[in-house]
């Protein structure tokens, strides 16, 4: 397994240094594209007849226990991951605008997708149970705000845009588990089942959701107290460590969400920093987050690309693949436009703002974590590969195009920003 392992992550780190050399795609946007050429680049090998390579993504894959190694281990470091590179003190002043899209936007996403997904694997002849196809809607729903946030530093739009954009992507990340949780336990292979009928599944939904954002209140506090009574940059990167792992598995004991958790542990070290961090250790702490974050996108894009590669892949799921692709991005901009409608006067976002949080609803490493955790079933396949073909067309094409509408969006706010930047550039 090591073997298989050390192969699959240098290939990816060689393909990311390929995109620094030639290519200069912004960082985050190089490096999944990166994870995604090297899944396909084992796809196209195995077409090609290339022996072994079948059984040898067969081996890693079923070492790994998914469910374990996804939800309980990545999915944490990356929402906390996520949360510390905020600024969570502009995110206090915006909250309600961004509490208001993280729980509307989700939700109606999730119900659009879902009952849209439904309608067309039924339409290519694929017999998806509406649950699935409502899972398929809560996974793709969320957007990922580490690439959002990397592309919006480089257009150096307003610090008001960033932040609406960035605090709706992660808090949409912790509303879209807790949605996923609750329905995976309706269809009988959750963490925690929920009651039958849709009161016992509210219940739930407010039991994870309440109890995750105390929890991580809780463990954002202790972890302040700790790192704000020593100076040592290897004790304290250990001590964000302990309260993302220790703190994830301790929130799924206590039946709460552990996504939620890591957001607002996240967000409490992260408004407390300049005064638990030195200069120099809190440079050492956000850069092996970055870090860390960074590399996991692009193995989770390995990941879903030995799974792909494991799945026959057929025409009807290609058909499926690509129908859901606009009614991932349809979906978006209408899950936005309503609750934006709420807030939109109330703090006098510009015109272009909708459009902007609609095309930068990029999807990454969040999606494939939640797909990848599915059961074995007749539907895996089909979602998840429906799930890597939205996350491909949101980092390859929206990823790569949203400059031009973020320079736009800023000045219809009427905060303009400075001179474009290259995105080539570092």
């Amino acid at each position: 397994m090591l073997t298989a392992f050390a192969v699959l992550l240098s290939v990816t780190a060689v393909l990311a240094y390929l995109n620094e050399r030639t290519l200069r795609f912004p960082t985050t946007v190089g490096v999944t594209l990166a994870g995604a050429l090297a899944s396909i680049g084992l796809i196209a090998l195995d077409a090609l007849g290339v022996p072994g390579l079948r059984g040898w993504a067969r081996e890693l894959l079923q070492t790994l226990n998914f469910t374990d190694f996804v939800l309980n281990g990545i999915l944490s470091i990356l929402l906390f991951a996520g949360a510390l590179g905020l600024d969570a003190g502009q995110m206090l002043r915006q909250r309600v605008s961004i509490l208001t899209l993280a729980l509307l936007s989700t939700l109606i996403s999730t119900g659009l997708i879902g009952f849209a997904a439904y309608f067309v694997f039924a339409l290519v002849g694929l017999n998806v149970p509406l649950i699935w196809a409502l899972l398929f809607g809560a996974l793709i729903s969320p957007t990922d705000p580490v690439a959002v946030l990397d592309l919006l530093k480089r257009a150096q739009v307003p610090a008001r845009i960033e932040t609406l954009i960035a605090g709706e992507s992660l808090f949409n990340d912790g509303v879209g588990v807790v949605i996923f949780l609750v329905l995976a336990g309706l269809a009988g292979f959750g963490e925690h089942h929920a009651p039958a009928g849709l009161p016992g599944a509210l219940s739930l939904f407010v039991r994870e959701a309440l109890g995750g954002v105390l929890f991580g209140a809780l463990l954002g506090g202790v972890g302040y107290a700790l790192l704000h009574s020593i100076e040592q940059h290897a004790v304290e990167v250990l001590i964000t460590l302990a309260v993302v792992i220790g703190g994830y598995v301790a929130a799924s004991a206590l039946g709460v969400s552990g996504p939620l958790a890591m957001v607002v542990a996240g967000l409490i070290i992260s408004a407390t920093k300049d005064r638990a961090f030195g200069a120099q250790t809190r440079a050492h702490v956000e850069g092996f987050w970055e870090t860390i974050d960074q590399v996991l996108n692009i193995l989770l894009f390995a990941f879903i690309g030995l799974d792909v590669l494991l799945t026959e892949t057929t025409g009807p799921q290609i058909a499926a693949s690509v129908l859901l692709i606009g009614v991932a991005l349809a979906a978006r901009w209408v899950s936005v436009a309503l609750p934006f409608a709420l807030v939109r006067s109330r703090e006098g976002y510009g015109a272009f703002t909708v459009r902007l949080l609609t095309w930068g609803g990029l999807r990454g490493g969040i999606a494939i974590s939640l797909a990848l955790s599915l059961p074995e079933s007749p539907y895996r396949p089909h979602v998840v590969t429906a799930t890597y073909a939205v996350v491909l067309f949101t980092i390859a094409v929206q990823g790569l195009t949203i400059m031009p509408l973020v320079h736009r969006a800023a000045r219809a706010s009427g905060e303009a920003a400075p001179p474009q930047a290259d995105p080539a550039q570092h």
